[in-house]
């Protein structure tokens, strides 16, 4: 039996792009991740996920969609939601996986309404059988999914940082003092190429709360 676990990361930081990844596993590999100690990213330190996705991706087939702040702006302005954003996010790796591998089921997190994640997905997506779950990460595939996504996030965060001369902090609280210091080295516009705008952080990073 081959299954597909899907999860994403940075939808809750204010800063950062917002990166989804798929993991392919059968009950072999599902073995060896367990005995990596391989589990949801929330349960895990920022070194153990950099040191457990390298082993992640050597053993599994796996897929990673990375949206830029820019691109991710320029989306949320046309999904109008964050909900569809996922379900776009989470359709093209379901897609990208399943082009080349064949899989029994795919199971992702539920967000929303679960006709989202039906409507976005294409002609291998429709076909397959998804389940949507609560609290997925439960899943090894998903669990090992949300590793990927999350030292991915790290690692685009790092390079954001350097370009713009800042360590950009992770979440989305106590983040609002590095947007407005953010804003007086960069100016404003700096905003749409680091942070996600629709927080409701703007607004108060701008000082129009």
């Amino acid at each position: 039996m081959k299954w597909i676990g899907v999860d994403e990361a940075g939808k809750g930081d204010y800063f950062g792009y917002l990166v989804t990844a798929g993991v392919l596993l059968d009950d072999e590999k599902k073995k060896r991740l367990e005995e990596l100690g391989v589990k949801d990213s929330k349960h895990l330190s920022d070194s153990a996920v950099t040191r457990l996705a390298t082993q992640i991706r050597r053993i599994c087939r796996h897929d990673i969609v990375k949206i830029s702040p820019e691109k991710y702006n320029t989306l949320y302005k046309k999904f109008k939601s964050l909900n569809k954003l996922l379900a776009w996010c989470h359709a093209r790796v379901i897609e990208n996986l399943l082009e080349k591998n064949d899989a029994d089921f795919v199971i992702t997190d539920k967000f929303g309404d679960e006709r989202f994640l039906k409507t976005a997905l294409f002609e291998r997506g429709k076909k397959a059988k998804i389940h949507q779950k609560i609290r997925a990460e439960s899943d090894m595939a998903v669990a090992a999914a949300s590793v990927l996504a999350r030292a991915e996030f790290l690692k685009t965060l790092k390079k954001l940082s350097m370009e713009v001369g800042y360590s950009l902090p992770k979440g989305a609280t106590h983040v609002e003092e590095a947007g407005k210091e953010l804003i007086q080295k960069h100016k404003e516009e700096v905003l749409d190429f680091v942070a996600k705008k629709h927080f409701k952080t703007t607004k108060r990073v701008l000082g129009k709360a």
